[in-house]
């Protein structure tokens, strides 16, 4: 049995089949969405502890740590990024047009 390999695009969500402008979006969310959970499990904060800091209910919390994507904008991740003391930066990358 010979297996066919499809090289990835990169992003996750464009290969799962997501649109392209739908892909970017996900992968910035999902981006941060890591980067609040690292800082939450960082300081070992509980989520009663970590919804405190952050001005939202435990059950917030424990959508983020489930990684509910769905559930966060980019603003609201940036938002509590910036509770948890992160300085967020976005990098555009230009790439050429295939």
């Amino acid at each position: 049995m010979k297996l066919k390999i499809t090289p990835s695009t990169g992003n996750v969500f464009r290969d799962l089949g997501f649109r392209r402008e739908e892909a970017e979006h996900l992968l910035v969310r999902a981006d941060l969405m890591i980067q609040a959970q690292k800082l939450i499990a960082s300081r070992r904060l509980k989520q009663r502890a970590a919804a405190k800091l952050l001005g939202v209910t435990q059950p917030r919390v424990s959508d983020l740590l489930r990684g509910r994507i769905d559930l966060f904008s980019t603003d609201a991740l940036i938002d509590l990024l910036a509770r948890l003391g992160a300085q967020v930066r976005l990098t555009v990358k230009v790439r050429v047009a295939a």
